[in-house]
């Protein structure tokens, strides 16, 4: 069964629109990511949604409709209620939700531009136009705010380690490896064993796992060394598969691949056990500077593909101490 199939049972509002149905198969021929499907298919299934409640037809809706979108976007009820973890996410999508929401919309007109079956796309798009007065920037049709990374204080990390001395081997050395390679959920759960080079203290981080494409190595520290091996020893027991790096335990898919969102419920659930609410699974790839702790030069940093933070660029020592001691279990 093929992913736009699942996609299209999963959005039926899909079904009843051909050319949207055409445009995500194609993409799906193209080879984009399953999740990148999913993230398509639900911007199209919500637009095309509110396109049969206006009554409008999608092949001639214009800029006025896509405005209709996005300030239901903007001001529809947050799915926590009052339960949200933010004091600005009480009401409507994040700003970078509705730029992930309105990306599809755009493609699928371009698409409908492509076929001959309307003359322009209502979406839009910002342009540069070299020469023009002002910098040549038009503006996209929303703007795009990029906010600094929430980052925990220093009794935030001690709370939150606190809990992680008390977590299996594999969940520490993940938390570990995701702090010092800047790891995203994704590139940490899809680590294989022959991506560890334990002579030189580096990870290799393969291109079809990262969002840019681009394949790095990147270093990690000596306690988390010493944990590595601690794990290693540790997994040999569940399984001998040389391939996935970490493996469930559990005892419906005991010695598969780790999933994605078997690491997320670990990371949320030790973000409440300690009282820190707003860490989670990407919140390590916003920590800074990790390589001055190890001392690396900058050659080796460059090399790794690490980025400077210079915001947060300080981490205390005693941050650091605490987390060489996530070697020693309690």
């Amino acid at each position: 069964m093929s992913a736009t199939s699942i996609l299209v049972a999963k959005w039926p509002v899909l079904t009843r629109h051909e050319h949207a149905v055409t445009w995500l198969q194609a993409w799906e021929d193209l080879g984009r990511a399953p999740r990148t499907l999913d993230a398509y298919a639900q911007g199209l299934a919500e637009y095309l949604s509110l396109c049969e409640r206006e009554g409008v037809d999608p092949l001639v809706a214009g800029r006025a409709h896509v405005g209709v979108f996005v300030r239901e976007l903007t001001s529809r009820p947050h799915r926590r209620g009052a339960n949200v973890v933010s004091i600005t996410s009480g009401a409507g999508l994040a700003n970078s939700t509705v730029q992930q929401r309105l990306a599809p919309v755009r493609l699928f007109y371009d698409f409908l531009m492509e076929e001959g079956l309307r003359p322009s796309n209502p979406v839009g798009r910002g342009r540069y136009t070299p020469g023009r007065r002002g910098g040549g920037q038009e503006r996209g049709l929303v703007p795009r705010f990029s906010r600094l990374p929430w980052i925990p204080d220093e009794q935030q990390w001690r709370d939150l380690l606190d809990v992680a001395r008390c977590e299996p081997v594999r969940n520490r050395v993940m938390l570990a490896l995701a702090y010092d390679a800047a790891l995203r959920r994704e590139e940490l759960c899809s680590l294989r064993t022959d991506d560890l080079d334990p002579a030189h203290r580096t990870v290799r981080v393969r291109a079809e796992t990262t969002t840019n494409r681009f394949e790095r190595v990147v270093p990690y520290s000596a306690p988390t060394g010493v944990l590595l091996g601690e794990y290693l020893v540790h997994r040999a027991t569940v399984s001998r598969a040389q391939k996935p790096l970490f493996l469930s335990e559990s005892q419906r898919k005991h010695g598969q691949p780790l999933s994605l969102w078997t690491w997320s419920k670990v990371v949320r659930r030790l973000a409440l056990t300690a009282g820190v609410e707003r860490f989670s699974t990407h919140t390590t790839r916003h920590v800074p500077d990790r390589p001055r702790a190890y001392g690396l030069g900058v050659a080796r940093v460059a090399w790794g593909g690490l980025r400077e933070t210079p915001m947060n660029s300080f981490r205390s020592q005693s941050v650091l101490n605490a987390w060489s001691t996530l070697s020693v279990s309690s």
